[in-house]
């Protein structure tokens, strides 16, 4: 007889009330599923850029939010959080992609998104339902950690391998901006 093998790939979903609790319930979610499938080098990158873009859904929006956990199956995690605003904001919209005004010190928010920047290795987001003839269904931003690196090696604790220059973000769900 065999010996059963666990899928390299999965994939989670949680949909999230507009409710102030939905960041930590998204937070504790991934430090659940990474830790039950052994992928701690991610989990502090993960638990934290996940939190950042749930609790802009709860700020920004008054409708729900939806967050899905992904493996794939060269090592990367992809986290994506919908939600029901069809703004996309920078660094995942229009360009410059790479130029978010900078945070004042004292200020008590506004680092989420610059945070993205640092940790993750790339990131995107896209309206849903945006035609001519649709109604608009919001806007999907994710972000990927632990991507190959040059030599081969998944990066170590979700932290990505600075590289020169930024690249293009798609909206369409095709691509994505280089971190750093």
């Amino acid at each position: 007889m065999g010996t059963v093998s666990l899928p390299d790939t999965w994939v989670y979903a949680l949909r999230l009330p507009h409710d102030p609790r939905a960041a930590r319930v998204a937070r504790m979610t991934v430090r659940t599923v990474l830790g039950s499938h052994g992928r701690h080098e991610a989990l502090e990158a993960v638990e934290l850029l996940t939190s950042e873009l749930v609790t802009n859904a709860y700020r920004h929006t008054h409708g729900p939010a939806s967050l899905r956990l992904t493996a794939l199956a060269d090592g990367r995690l992809r986290v994506g959080v919908w939600d029901s605003h069809p703004r996309i904001p920078a660094p995942f919209g229009d360009p410059p992609w790479d130029r978010l005004p900078p945070v004042p010190a004292d200020a008590e928010s506004g680092r989420g998104l610059h945070l993205v920047q640092e940790y993750a290795d790339w990131w995107g987001g896209f309206r849903i339902g945006d035609g001519p003839l649709e109604r608009g269904a919001g806007k999907l931003l994710w972000f990927e950690v632990g991507a190959w690196t040059r030599t081969g090696h998944v990066n170590g604790a979700g932290r990505p391998a600075k590289r020169a220059g930024a690249g293009a973000s798609t909206r369409d769900g095709r691509g994505g901006s280089r971190g750093g």
